[in-house]
Parts: structure tokens; sequence; C-alpha cells
């Protein structure tokens, strides 16, 4: 994790990207973003990158790979394990066995979408600012 990467945000629904990027800009974390609507583009940028990114923020429900798969191939894959990304799920999608599945990944995190604008802005900030104050391996 570096604190001072791309903050890799995985949302298929435009309505809440755009929501998302509102509330970053507001937040005034200077991290840049990048947004992938699927998993799989997110894993071949994960791949190819030079990147450290400092956190993942996925949805569940995605097309191609989902969020859950995609954590998989995350925490499975020995290189990008060692980068030691955060992976934290912001999702709708929540019923028990959603949130057993997701911490059966080691998810860092596991986020329901609120509704309301400032709802979504400081459950963003909670989870931001936490990763900024958490020491990594990769920190030193």
């Amino acid at each position: 994790m570096d604190k001072n990467g791309p903050i890799i945000i995985i949302e298929d629904d435009p309505d809440d990207k755009f929501v998302l990027e509102e509330v970053f800009c507001e937040l005034g974390y200077p991290n840049p973003r990048m947004y992938f609507t699927d998993g799989q583009s997110a894993l071949d940028y994960l791949y190819t990158s030079k990147d450290l990114p400092f956190i993942i923020i996925s949805d569940i429900n995605l097309p191609q790979l989902n969020g859950l798969e995609l954590r998989r191939k995350v925490q499975t894959d020995a290189e990008l394990s060692l980068k030691c990304i955060p992976y934290v799920y912001f999702t709708t999608a929540i019923n028990q066995q959603v949130v057993i599945d997701a911490y059966s990944t080691s998810a860092q995190g596991f986020f329901v979408k609120p509704g309301e604008y400032d709802e979504v802005k400081a459950t963003i900030k909670v989870m931001i600012d936490y990763w900024k104050r958490c020491a990594a391996p990769n920190n030193f």
C-alpha cells in the first residue's frame, strides 16, 4: 500500500461513480482515482501497472469478474498479495451470506452503500482516514 497511490474504485453504476467522484473531490484527498466498471479490467490493470495502489474499493455485483472473485485472485496471486493493498467492499448487495463470503476472502472491510449523499461522504471519510493511519509492511 502506498498512501499516496491511486485509489482503485470498481463500480459499474454510472450514478454511483458520479457520486463517489463528487465525494472524493469534496473531501480533498490528493490520491488519483481510477475507476473500473468490471473486475477483470481492474485485475488487468493491477497485473500490468507499476503503480502501488493505496486501496481497492469494490462493489460485489460486477460484470465479467465480480468483487468476490476479484478479491480471491488478488489474495492468491503472490505478486499482488505482496503489494498489501487494502481491499474493502462498498456495495448494496447485503445479506448474511454475502458478508460471510466477503470476509472469507479476507476482505478488510464491508460497507453498505448508504442512500444519502452525506452518509456516503461520511462512510468514505471513515474508510480512507482509517487506511491513511494504518501501517503496512511496504510503508517502511
